[in-house]
């Protein structure tokens, strides 16, 4: 059965439609969507596809899916309009802002090492449940309590979860809102933006299904995640558990979807992910809304890491809290684009000497660690079309 394709493209992107009906035809799509904004201006928006495996109900305009990390590209969002306002100084101490943090040596860890993965904290030694990472002051509390797992600084590894619970907390310190409340009244709420970081049961109607992949995602040999059960690598994603292979996927409960888990449960449409990034890429506003200065947005990509990651053993390159443009995440041919993949393949990023915001979701996870061929397709084909 071919897959149902809807929405509209100006006629200078026609290849991009036929790298997104490429996707259903050659390489497992299930349901998806595609949005790029250029300039401000939308030019793609793009769905097809259906809602779950079972194929009954089409993906629609108004659907949701879990995007996993893609969601710590709007934390970074978050962290970053808090530093244009003064209140957020990257280069102070966590524990200015979130005291508990000084435990076990931590007292002069900077902000900044949190959003570029630094810090050595990117897993949790206290022994958790499944349960436990749906509350919040319990994954706070234990990773103010414990020591880092290399001495900060010197090197980095992909905070795979806790990236999320670490500067959600400065974010809540500081503002006093949740980072979820945050994005969703500074930013959500005056762009227009279907996004969100914890959702209600109002929501599930419109969440589509993730469907995990039947194998698990090929990390280099390199990687802590083969060889030592108790490295950093892989303590990152079962302690405690975020992925159920062989069973349901965690993105289907309710107390995932309920909870803020600022690293990983976040639930937006492509659209909402073209539009922020293209806000980013228009002189940091879109539609006479701001988004952050310019400013702000060249000193939050400048280079802070580049190269083997001590997690998940491929070279990565990141800003403060964003992903860089580079070998593992090629957003096209130019130099100055950031933003985030997820886990599966879902990607928002800004391309600022194009003028580029993309947005790319999907329910049928990938294997690849970064760059989903089903993404890269479609960034090819954009930029065939400038």
């Amino acid at each position: 059965m071919a897959a149902p394709i809807h929405g509209w493209n100006d006629p200078q992107f026609d290849a991009v439609r036929s790298a997104f009906e490429s996707n259903f035809a050659e390489r497992n799509e299930v349901g998806a969507a595609v949005s790029i904004y250029l300039h401000g201006e939308p030019v793609v928006d793009l769905w097809g596809g259906w809602y779950a495996p079972d194929r009954e109900r089409e993906w629609d305009r108004n659907t949701l899916v879990n995007i996993y990390s893609s969601t710590k590209g709007l934390v970074a969002f978050c962290a970053h309009r808090l530093v244009e306002e003064g209140r957020l100084n990257v280069n102070a101490p966590v524990a200015e802002y979130w005291p508990e943090f000084a435990a076990a040596g931590k007292q002069d860890m900077p902000v900044r090492w949190l959003l570029c993965h630094k810090s050595g904290m990117a897993a949790v030694k206290r022994e958790l449940v499944t349960e436990d990472m749906f509350n919040w002051e319990t994954m706070t509390s234990a990773l103010a309590e414990q020591e880092p797992w290399w001495t900060p600084g010197e090197k980095h590894g992909y905070h795979a979860m806790t990236f999320g619970w670490l500067v959600g907390e400065v974010i809540r310190r500081i503002d006093g809102r949740s980072v979820g409340a945050y994005f969703r009244e500074e930013f959500a709420a005056p762009l227009g933006l279907d996004a969100h970081i914890g959702t209600g049961p109002e929501f599930d109607a419109r969440i589509s299904t993730v469907i995990e992949p039947q194998i698990a995602a090929e990390f280099p040999p390199t990687s802590d995640l083969f060889g030592d059960p108790d490295s950093v690598g892989i303590v990152a994603v079962i302690n405690p558990p975020v992925f159920n292979p062989g069973g349901p996927a965690m993105a289907s409960r309710r107390d995932w979807r309920a909870a803020e888990i600022p690293a990983a449960n976040g639930h937006a449409t492509a659209h909402a992910l073209a539009r922020i990034y293209g806000g980013a890429a228009n002189g940091g506003q879109i539609d006479g809304v701001h988004v952050l200065d310019p400013e702000t947005i060249e000193r939050g990509i400048e280079e802070q890491t580049n190269g083997p990651d001590t997690c998940i053993g491929i070279n990565t390159r990141f800003g403060l809290g964003w992903a860089l443009t580079g070998e593992s995440t090629p957003y096209g041919p130019n130099p100055r684009a950031f933003g985030h993949p997820g886990a599966g393949g879902s990607l928002g990023y800004a391309d600022l000497d194009a003028g580029i915001g993309f947005g790319y979701a999907m329910n049928q996870m990938g294997t690849e660690v970064a760059h989903d061929p089903r993404c890269a397709v479609l960034i090819d084909a954009l930029y065939r079309s400038l």
